[in-house]
């Protein structure tokens, strides 16, 4: 085990569903959890399969650790592609950062770890979202791209920070939207029901979301 007193380098990734807290207020709090406890388990396995570990979960989001940023990218790119990824699950985010951070009893902090979080936290739903540092120490992946997000103000760092999205470059055609109330994902053409409001088509999960949303529809904008 490295010393609790030494740095030790390796890349941090939090991956968490997208859109959680609306999921659990259309769908309840049974359904949500159930998604959420399943979400954590395949995430342990999809990071044991790539030489990687589960540091904690917490609620729907999961801290991983990983000493190659190449397989931390590929850890990323499964969960938000593969783990839940079609109609009728939720999406899931994903964000990592390569540096330095201290071990205490199982659990990692310091500057790195709370620099990946919030990345984590910008990304959009079913989008990988990294620093410079995880892509310039990344080998090169077949079929994988890194598309620039530009420099990004974050809270508590001084500069901006440089930041790229993973990007498959075998993206599946089916065309699929988040319905605005649960955020669940919806494959265009299989939607319960949609509705044109304010020049914008949305499509939904469920009758009973496309109600909610029809009551309040500014409550669901965005």
């Amino acid at each position: 085990m490295v010393s609790s007193d030494e740095p030790d380098s390796a890349t941090f990734l939090f991956a968490d569903i997208a859109g959680y807290t609306a999921l659990t207020e259309a769908h309840g709090d049974e359904d949500a959890a159930e998604l959420a406890a399943n979400f954590c388990r395949a995430m342990s396995e999809v990071a044991a399969a790539r030489g990687g570990e589960v540091i904690k979960s917490i609620g729907d989001a999961v801290m991983v650790r990983h000493r190659d940023p190449s397989e931390a990218v590929g850890v990323g790119l499964t969960a938000a592609h593969e783990v839940m990824a079609g109609h009728g699950f939720p999406a899931v985010r994903v964000g990592m950062h390569h540096g330095p951070a201290i071990e205490r009893d199982g659990d990692w902090f310091g500057a790195t770890v709370n620099l990946a979080a919030r990345v984590a936290a910008m990304a959009a739903a079913s989008e990988v979202l990294l620093t410079r540092q995880v892509r310039d120490n990344t080998r090169e992946l077949a079929g994988v791209d890194f598309e620039s997000r530009g420099e990004q103000r974050i809270r508590n760092m001084t500069v901006p920070v440089p930041l790229f999205a993973a990007v498959r470059d075998d993206r599946t055609s089916e065309a699929r939207h988040l319905d605005p109330v649960c955020r669940m994902l919806v494959a265009e053409g299989r939607e319960s029901g949609s509705l044109r409001h304010a020049g914008r088509l949305y499509r939904f999960c469920s009758l009973e979301c496309a109600g909610l949303f029809l009551r309040d529809p500014a409550a669901y904008e965005r």
